[in-house]
């Protein structure tokens, strides 16, 4: 079966719909955060990211000016009927170039030695992560990465002996230093372990848990909530103005490390947490999972 021309489909309206509508877990995370902002002004800022991402879901149009460098997380069953996998980079790029035109989407593909491409794809763009698993579906997540939130990433390689104090101390330093440049309320992705380039893909793929889901381990999900809590006490409030509500919540994970290294990732994402997904059968039938989506 050819899966390519689903593919693009899919992809497309993944896209469409991560630029435009919310998932539920993030509308209803922005709007407990309106209920429990105490700042007159901080509250005022999160009304009207709400009155924002209302109007575009009832517009169909970009929730966001910045819409975003264009990412897929794709999963793909190793007993899945595939005779096409080579076809896949060009329908997902295919997919990019339709979105920009047709949503409309902000060209933010730009070559660092020429010009923008003018429809969110070039060189390694856009970009898909791709990992093999058990079954025989095929999983793609939509995940349009805003770049105010992204200059606030970064990865910090720590000496061992600071332990998880440590960590935590660097990861609520850097969200205070980050102050209102990445639109808070933010999701803010951690990971720690593995290697540089490990602990930012880890810390990465935790901002599309749904808002505020713990991690399975205790101690994670305990740390989760001391650094919200920390993040949540710096004053630094909706997009950056004063309040007490300054992320949504803190997404953990960690893998194992060098005895000689302490890699820190950390992923900031801001309200605009836009992702969409969807599960395509091995017989080519499409279940989405954010979005109400009719084909």
């Amino acid at each position: 079966m050819e899966f390519a021309p689903i593919i693009e489909k899919v992809a497309f309206n993944l896209m469409k719909y991560s630029a435009t509508v919310l998932p539920d877990n993030a509308i209803k995370a922005i709007k407990t955060a309106y209920e429990k902002e105490k700042s007159t002004t901080g509250k005022a800022q999160l009304g009207a990211i709400i009155r924002n991402f209302e109007s575009g879901a009832e517009k169909s149009t970009p929730m966001c000016q910045d819409t975003g460098i264009h990412i897929y997380y794709v999963e793909i069953g190793a007993d899945c009927p595939i005779d096409d996998l080579g076809k896949f980079r060009e329908a997902f790029t295919n997919a990019s170039k339709k979105t920009t035109t047709e949503v409309p989407m902000r060209p933010n593909a730009v070559d660092p030695f020429g010009s923008n491409s003018g429809d969110n794809t070039g060189r390694y763009i856009p970009w898909i992560n791709w990992e093999i698993v058990s079954g025989d579906k095929i999983k793609i997540t939509a995940f349009p990465k805003g770049g105010g939130s992204e200059n606030m990433s970064t990865v910090k390689m720590l000496k061992p002996g600071v332990g998880l104090k440590g960590v935590m101390k660097e990861v609520v330093d850097w969200m205070i230093s980050a102050g209102g440049q990445p639109c808070p309320p933010t999701i803010v992705g951690v990971a720690i372990g593995g290697g540089a380039d490990i602990a930012i893909k880890i810390a990465k793929k935790q901002l599309m848990r749904p808002i505020g889901e713990p991690h399975p381990q205790k101690e994670v999900a305990e740390m989760e909530q001391k650094l919200l809590k920390a993040i949540n006490n710096s004053g630094i409030g909706p997009m950056g103005l004063g309040g007490n509500i300054t992320s949504l919540a803190v997404h953990m994970d960690y893998a194992m490390r060098h005895p000689a290294s302490l890699p820190l990732g950390i992923a900031v994402q801001c309200w605009a947490a836009r992702q969409s997904a969807a599960e395509i059968s091995a017989d080519g039938k499409v279940k989405y999972l954010h979005h109400d989506i009719k084909d």
